[in-house]
């Protein structure tokens, strides 16, 4: 349920604040830095903990590297196409996920600081929704950073009409850190798997989980609770309120642990509807403690 594309167009859009793009932005806290790039997606473009990068820093492909957020969709819409009530609409179909749309339009913006300042620790973007998404609205994205942790959330707002939305989250975790040491071991206990068809869809028939390599989406009712473990070093605690998570753990250098607020294809299968009085918001946390070797 990933796949790398050329990047797609650009959703830049006069700021109301009147601030320019972004330059990228560096979070620091303990031995911890975090650096954001509001230009390339919002995305994280790095995690350091004492130094050591947890996250795939490069790749030639847009959806290849960092930490990038999904919104207004995540993961494929099925052919592009997706209903508001009564009316249908057209995404642009994605050459690397063909015949589908995939991971959003966020990725493919330039987003704005929400404010002039962000502290040490914290800072917070946004972008507004625009075409090729059918629908007016904003959508922000904060970071606070901690010595132990970081949490990202994602809002997204419609200026007028409702219309369904998803948020998620798309990580490259290294497999190894620095390149050698023992592999990441991934642990989690999902209530289900959502069954994938030869199009990479879900079909719709939950499944008992079966055993990787994955590209697939689980359940998790009670929240997304996923953790990466490398032996000696290192253990990464994924957690969001979000009860749908995609594990991709196929590339031999990198896994990836996707929370997202609804599955593949949600926007047909499991629509989620923004409001004037109820936009869609959504948290994930990554906590991380250091390991002694043995």
């Amino acid at each position: 349920m990933s796949s790398p594309r050329q990047p797609g167009p650009a959703q830049a859009s006069p700021s109301a604040t009147g601030l320019a793009p972004a330059a990228p932005v560096l979070l620091s806290a303990g031995g911890a830095e975090v650096s954001v790039l509001p230009g390339e997606g919002c995305r994280i473009g790095s995690l350091r903990i004492d130094g050591t990068e947890l996250l795939r820093t490069e790749s030639p492909a847009q959806y290849g590297y960092g930490s990038f957020p999904m919104v207004p969709w995540a993961g494929r819409v099925d052919h592009g196409r997706f209903r508001n009530g009564q009316v249908s609409h057209q995404l642009p179909v994605d050459p690397g996920a063909a015949p589908h749309a995939i991971h959003g339009t966020g990725v493919s913006a330039v987003w704005r600081p929400v404010r002039e300042a962000t502290s040490a620790t914290s800072a917070a973007f946004y972008t507004d929704l625009a075409d090729p998404w059918p629908y007016p609205g904003r959508v922000t994205q904060t970071f606070d950073l901690r010595p132990d942790s970081l949490t990202v959330t994602l809002a997204v707002e419609t200026a007028a009409e409702s219309f369904p939305a998803q948020v998620g989250w798309h990580p490259w975790f290294l497999r190894r850190l620095g390149g050698h040491g023992q592999p990441a071991r991934l642990d989690f206990s999902p209530a289900w798997q959502e069954e994938r068809g030869d199009d990479h869809l879900p079909t719709g028939r939950r499944t008992e989980p079966r055993p990787g390599p994955w590209d697939d989406c689980f359940g998790m009712p009670d929240g997304v609770d996923v953790t990466l473990t490398w032996p000696g070093a290192l253990e990464l605690r994924v957690t969001s309120g979000a009860r749908w998570v995609v594990i991709y753990d196929e590339p031999e250098d990198a896994l990836c642990v996707e929370p997202q607020s609804g599955p593949p294809n949600g926007l047909n299968t499991a629509p989620r509807l923004v409001t004037l009085i109820d936009p869609l918001e959504e948290s994930t946390t990554w906590h991380w403690r250091r390991l002694q070797e043995s």
